[in-house]
């Protein structure tokens, strides 16, 4: 095999997880495609191992995402490599603690008259017309009530979502 800057070499116990990993097939498929190209690419199975393009053409990827498991198992290990990297960037909340309360009141309130039930944008409109935001966007009321939809009253389950 020629020479690789990213070498593949799964120790037993790292084997052993993947193929433990791949036998329950519960995980994504793409879960299982890097779990089966590492194993494919594996340099510590005697002549077993295969390049990066016959293992691609096996799977059914790319020749470059094998290239790129290959490089990710060697920077991030194992875990870092067949699981989902969570997002760097964390998000500022829209509203605090007062201004969810107040949306959820209104939410579960009675929705305006000629209407059946409250819309995401009318909620919005109205948290803005109440002085309680300077602006709100419907998707930011969607947000909101998705999450704290366990904390709160079933009867937010009316809430339209045009």
């Amino acid at each position: 095999m020629p020479n690789k800057k990213y070498r593949v070499e799964l120790t037993e116990e790292q084997r052993s997880h993947l193929l433990e990993r791949l036998g329950r097939g519960e995980r994504p498929a793409a879960e299982q495609t890097r779990v089966r190209a590492l194993l494919k690419v594996d340099e510590r199975t005697e002549g077993l191992a295969c390049t990066d393009a016959r293992t691609a053409e096996a799977l059914e990827v790319a020749k470059g995402t094998v290239a790129g498991i290959r490089r990710r198992f060697c920077k991030r290990g194992l875990t870092g490599c067949v699981e989902r990297k969570s997002p760097d960037r964390e998000y500022e909340r829209k509203l605090d603690g007062e201004q969810e309360a107040e949306l959820i009141r209104l939410a579960c309130s009675e929705a305006p008259e000629g209407r059946s039930q409250w819309s995401l944008r009318l909620l919005a409109d109205q948290m803005v017309e109440l002085d309680v935001v300077e602006d709100l966007s419907h998707e930011t009321v969607r947000q909101t009530l998705r999450t704290d939809r366990s904390q709160t009253d079933s009867s937010l389950t009316g809430v339209a979502s045009g």
